[in-house]
């Protein structure tokens, strides 16, 4: 079986996730594109030499008879837009983070979604689908170093553009620990607070640079995560969980390590797409096989109302410095 695919949003994440499901995922092909600039489709269509239909419209590309799914890698606020529209075609659809840019408007997918009887709602957050990430994950549900008391994580970036904000280390960078996290400790956060160190000078002045967030789960596990995203040296992901017993660390992405003029040394990546391309391929695999098997079984939408509802929480302590609680309603059966 093939699954025909239309996709939302032609801009860099867009035409790689084009490029996986034509040349490197199975069961998967790319017929109907859309972008608020034509002119990028059709490059994607030459570039890749797939055949697809051009839609001008988004609404018209969700209920084309031979679009099966859609990927929405649109603008962030078009993204409840489409999302509602795909669950109303009774289409599967996969949303990049965020689901919505308000907590209300991921609540408005779950809603629909619980309506319509059926999971059809993937968000794209696809540290949980890294081999690092599955390998603590599995240290931790083991047993093998007790009850986790405490997590020192850390998302550095070399650098970032000039239109980077203070508040996007939450909605564009924190979000995936916030929703990492909460995965890897089958845990929910109750607060959260926000302090700033001495800034770098090698941020813009209107960024506050680096960031800690500092999050205390249900359980009381408490978790400082460090945003740095001028950090200069590379890209850098860190997650350390301090158990009862014993110590665990995300893995290190493979890299030879040289002996060479007096140095030993070992590389570190500096692009993002790098250090996570094989979960992202894992990623969207999966989405192509549960929407072909009739069951969703990656990151739902109630897992994007989860992150969406903290990430808020963590943008009012950066205003206000104070610690700021987190409530979660109870997570509907339909998501069980």
């Amino acid at each position: 079986m093939t699954l025909n695919i239309g996709v939302i949003g032609t801009g860099a994440i867009g035409r790689e996730h084009i490029r996986r499901c034509s040349q490197v995922l199975q069961h998967s092909r790319v017929v109907a594109l859309n972008d608020i600039n034509r002119s990028n489709c059709e490059q994607i269509i030459q570039d890749l030499g797939i055949q697809a239909e051009i839609y001008d419209n988004a609404h018209d590309l969700i209920n084309a008879p031979e679009v099966q799914a859609i990927l929405v890698t649109s603008w962030g606020p078009t993204h409840e837009e489409f999302v509602l529209a795909s669950i109303k075609a009774g289409k599967a659809v996969f949303c990049e983070k965020p689901l919505a840019v308000t907590a209300q408007g991921c609540m408005n997918i779950v809603e629909a979604e619980i309506a319509a009887g059926k999971k059809l709602v993937q968000v794209g957050f696809m540290r949980p689908y890294d081999a690092g990430y599955r390998a603590l994950k599995a240290v931790i549900e083991n047993g093998d170093i007790g009850e986790p008391l405490m997590l020192h994580c850390a998302h550095r970036n070399p650098e970032v553009g000039d239109s980077y904000t203070t508040n996007m280390a939450i909605t564009d960078t924190l979000v995936h620990e916030l929703d990492v996290l909460r995965w890897l400790l089958k845990d929910d956060y109750v607060s959260a607070q926000v302090i700033y160190p001495r800034s770098t000078s090698k941020a813009a002045a209107h960024l506050k640079d680096p960031q800690i967030v500092l999050l205390e789960t249900a359980k009381g596990v408490r978790i400082d995560v460090e945003i740095f995203v001028n950090c200069a040296y590379g890209y850098d992901i860190q997650c350390e969980v301090v158990g009862e017993s014993g110590i665990a660390r995300l893995p290190e992405p493979m890299s030879v390590q040289t002996r060479s003029a007096a140095k030993l040394s070992t590389s570190i990546l500096t692009d993002w797409k790098k250090r996570f391309i094989d979960a992202y391929d894992v990623e969207l695999q999966d989405f192509i096989n549960s929407v072909l098997s009739g069951e969703m079984t990656g990151p739902s939408a109630w897992d994007g109302y989860a992150a969406q509802v903290a990430a808020d929480a963590c943008v009012a302590a950066q205003n206000s410095g104070d610690i700021v609680p987190i409530t979660m309603p109870a997570k509907p059966a339909f998501y069980e």
